[in-house]
């Protein structure tokens, strides 16, 4: 490790963000010290802190690639474990109610609970000699230097009362939608960062099964009828750990599945497709339902701030908070962590140079979602001549990949965000869209 430059950080917030940015962390700091108000330890179960951990999560195939760099092994690791892993393409995806035709792309998913998913990193990172985790403590504030600019650590208060200081050339805030920092600049006399927001008003319902015969998902790992404005109900089905099924049913716009098990099934009667249905109709419940619901979709704009305290970053859902059908969240933050590897590559970080260069990788999930939300007459927000020309295109890609694979792959590393946007607008790619909305076309007359 260099002699030069920060010697020590503290992340807030034990989530994956939080560990995603204590591993790169420890490469250049001595000493990092995670922060978090839950007691975690080795838990595998959902908690206080991340609410929507009960319910479907994906890493995406960027995600995956990522993890498997920070920690080698990782997937391998999962595999024996006994987590389920795919090929991204080849899941059954549902798109306006029609069938993608499953693809290879050579991407892996990896299909965990978010609790057991989070806890094999934190285990890693847990590993690490300069990594120590201070958890069942509440953050109250920072700690600024004279100058009145500079961060210089935490004030945090433990469960057994008292309040202490822990020191810091660095302060990650990765505490997700409820970061206290835009206050914490307004109490510093800096401006609060704006806001964009996507109001989508999601609810997720949330029931874990188990089959009496997995032969049912006829070797699918994952059915997922995708809700879109033409089909509102959607859901998320997957093969998880423990030889268990989760199933998510999503309801946008106020929409939301009964958690009774009666009502829930009912509800899988009413997606687009009977798949869902089918496979857990004659299944064994193994807990209550649960409901989850994220109302808004946020971006804060710290990187159009033109003054920003040092010796302070925010990363993960604290900067952008998306909504959590697209399965972003994990990769994105992963792909945060990169960026902020980079930057304490040389030394003191530079805050605003970091946030210019977080929104490279926020802004095209951020269009993603965010376009596909507009979809939905009801959602504010512009609709420029470019979003109904992309519209349309997205719409006969999916109608096209119903009949040609090579296209369900194309969209997937996309969606993985593992090939960027414009690989959708590859002349190849156009001439067999169009080609096979033709073809849909024909078999339809």
């Amino acid at each position: 490790m260099s002699e030069e430059g920060v010697r020590s950080a503290v992340v807030l917030g034990g989530g994956m963000a939080g560990l995603l940015a204590a591993r790169v962390l420890a490469d250049t700091h001595r000493r990092v010290v995670v922060v978090d108000r839950d007691v975690i330890g080795d838990s595998t179960t959902a908690r206080k802190g991340v609410p929507q951990g009960r319910h479907v999560h994906g890493l995406l195939a960027r995600g995956q690639q990522i993890l498997e760099e920070h920690f080698p092994g990782f997937t391998e690791e999962a595999v024996a474990a006994g987590i389920p892993t795919a090929d991204l393409g080849e899941l059954r995806w549902f798109f306006n109610g029609r069938r993608l035709s499953p693809a290879p792309t050579g991407l892996t998913c990896v299909s965990a609970t978010r609790p057991l998913l989070e806890s094999r990193v934190r285990a890693r990172v847990a590993a690490l000699e300069n990594v120590s985790f201070l958890e069942g403590h509440d953050i109250v504030g920072l700690t600024v230097g004279e100058d009145g600019h500079t961060v210089t650590g935490v004030r945090v208060h433990g469960a057994a009362g008292g309040e202490r200081s822990v020191g810091a050339e660095l302060v990650v805030d990765t505490t997700g939608r409820g970061s206290r920092t835009p206050a914490w600049l307004e109490e510093m006399g800096y401006q609060r960062p704006r806001e964009e927001r996507i109001g989508v008003d999601l609810t997720y319902t949330t029931r874990l099964f188990r089959l009496p015969d997995e032969s049912v998902l006829r070797g699918d790992m994952s059915i997922n009828p995708v809700s879109s404005p033409s089909h509102r109900r959607g859901a998320f089905l997957s093969r998880i750990e423990d030889g268990l099924i989760v199933v998510s049913l999503t309801g946008v716009l106020g929409e939301s599945a009964p958690t009774e098990l009666e009502g829930f099934l009912a509800w899988t009667r009413t997606l687009a497709v009977p798949d869902i249905h089918d496979v857990i109709k004659d299944a064994e419940p193994v807990c209550d339902g649960t409901t989850f619901r994220f109302p808004t979709s946020v971006r804060r704009r710290y990187d159009e701030l033109t003054r920003f305290p040092k010796g302070l970053v925010v990363m993960g859902d604290a900067v952008c908070s998306f909504n959590p059908v697209y399965g972003q969240g994990m990769t994105v933050s992963a792909l945060e962590s990169l960026v902020l590897r980079e930057h304490v590559a040389g030394g003191p970080v530079d805050p605003r140079a970091y946030f210019r260069d977080l929104t490279g990788v926020i802004e095209v999930p951020w269009q993603m979602s965010a376009g596909s939300d507009l979809g939905y007459p009801e959602v504010e927000g512009e609709r420029t001549a470019e979003w109904e020309r992309s519209g349309r295109y997205m719409a006969d890609l999916h109608t096209a990949a119903t009949v040609d694979g090579t296209l369900t792959a194309t969209f997937m590393r996309v969606a993985g965000l593992v090939d960027p946007p414009t690989a959708l607008m590859d002349p190849e790619v156009m001439r067999r869209v169009e080609e096979g909305v033709r073809r849909v076309g024909a078999a339809v007359a």
